[in-house]
């Protein structure tokens, strides 16, 4: 039986930010069968909360190797 990653996705650490504008995690999504690309950046409102900014953006498998752990998605 194959692995279904429909609606399931993860973030991972960057391994490198070159300047602060690039992503503190960066990772893949699977939505009603479409691929995304997903960028998140830790924040801190201004009344102290920490929270992650998130961009959703289509998948491109020529920009850059994904992190790969070895998870089936």
């Amino acid at each position: 039986m194959a692995y279904d990653n429909t609606d399931k996705g993860a973030l991972f650490t960057a391994k490198e930010r070159k300047t602060e504008k690039h992503p503190h995690m960066t990772g893949k999504v699977n939505v009603k069968g479409k691929d995304y690309s997903l960028s998140a950046w830790s924040n801190v409102s201004k009344k102290g909360d920490k929270y992650l900014s998130l961009k959703v953006s289509e998948y491109d498998p020529s920009k850059g190797k994904q992190e790969d752990d070895g998870l089936p998605f």
